[in-house]
């Protein structure tokens, strides 16, 4: 099999593609990333770097003339590459725009010309707004509330319209919110975890009570590994989640709790715009489809990742002390505090 990964470089792309080597050895990996911000490298061990059956391309799916090129003789494709970071969205809209919705129509007519046999597009649980019942299962309304939760939903749609009008052979999988190794530090638990590290403020928008469903991330790209392997599933939606929620206060207290911290470091501050209220996910298509269900519980998940930011500081300290990161982190956090 010749798999390309777009965005493997990031957090959930390159848990997938470790996992991908690890596992299945028969497959030939290219990784196409064009390692803007949270895109990393050092996501990638020594013994990948070494693997003959990985590759590595520094480009931008925007770039027609390098994905087409690419696309040739590909038998799967798995869609990482985005902008996730709501935040960001909420404060320059335009990179999400470009990369989360032209970049996969570019992925989409690269098929067209160059067939392959699955296109498994990454989209997100963002895309379905606050629940309007729980859980939420894949026919929940769509009703995206911040820029990049739009810029996905509209990506969401476009593969499947490619689906409807040309038959492409796409399924769209709707991860919700994942944690784990290699998660960039910008990122809820992530940056809870090496802000306590520091004896930093954990600060927590609004009242801290919005929940969501969190997915350790080796269960979710297993989750997206079963989608490659499983014939027939053509056209179809599938979320993966852990099928419970948790709040923002839940988390904050259990990484402290875990790491003998002061709860005297939650710093509650303005709200986020659009702040979506609840996310918790149905996980029975996932299992009726690919048999799919999550193996790693909150309790244990968050140990293991706090554990996985203890053990590697250089890799978030790294990230940490980059000019691009404290600018976001201070105009960011001094505007919600403003907002209180």
């Amino acid at each position: 099999m010749k798999l390309l990964v777009t965005g493997g470089a990031g957090f959930i792309g390159s848990n997938f593609v470790n996992l991908v080597l690890r596992e299945h050895p028969n497959v030939n990996l290219t990784v196409l990333d064009a390692l803007t911000y949270c895109g990393n490298l050092d996501n990638f061990s020594k013994e990948v770097w070494e693997n003959k059956k990985f590759s590595f391309c520094h480009g931008n799916i925007l770039d027609k003339d390098l994905v087409f090129k690419l696309m040739k003789n590909q038998d799967i494709v798995v869609h990482f590459a985005a902008w996730t970071h709501i935040d960001r969205s909420i404060s320059l809209s335009d990179p999400f725009i470009d990369t989360d919705f032209k970049g996969t129509q570019v992925l989409l007519e690269a098929i067209r010309k160059e067939p392959v046999k699955r296109f498994v597009h990454i989209s997100t649980s963002e895309v379905y707004g606050s629940a309007q019942y729980a859980p939420m299962d894949e026919n929940h309304p769509i009703a995206p509330q911040s820029p990049y939760a739009a810029a996905k939903a509209g990506a969401d749609r476009l593969v499947y319209s490619y689906w409807m009008t040309y038959k492409l052979p796409v399924v769209i999988i709707r991860p919700f919110n994942n944690y784990g190794p290699n998660q960039y530090p910008e990122k809820l638990i992530p940056y809870f975890i090496t802000n306590a590290m520091k004896n930093k403020s954990l600060p927590v928008y609004g009242n801290g009570k919005n929940t969501r469903d969190w997915l350790w991330v080796e269960d979710c790209v297993k989750g997206v590994w079963a989608t490659v392997e499983k014939e027939g599933i053509e056209g179809e939606i599938i979320n993966l989640g852990s099928g419970k929620d948790y709040s923002i206060l839940d988390i904050a207290y259990s990484i402290l709790n875990e790491l003998k911290k002061p709860e005297s470091l939650i710093e509650f501050v303005g709200d986020r715009p659009g702040h979506v209220k609840k996310l918790v996910t149905s996980c029975d298509k996932a299992k009726t489809l690919l048999d799919w269900s999550p193996q790693v519980s909150f309790e244990k998940g968050i140990k293991r990742t706090i554990d996985w930011y203890k053990n590697n500081p250089k890799w978030w300290e790294k990230i940490k002390k980059k000019k691009e990161f404290k600018d976001f982190e201070k105009g960011w956090y001094k505007k919600l505090r403003g907002s209180k």
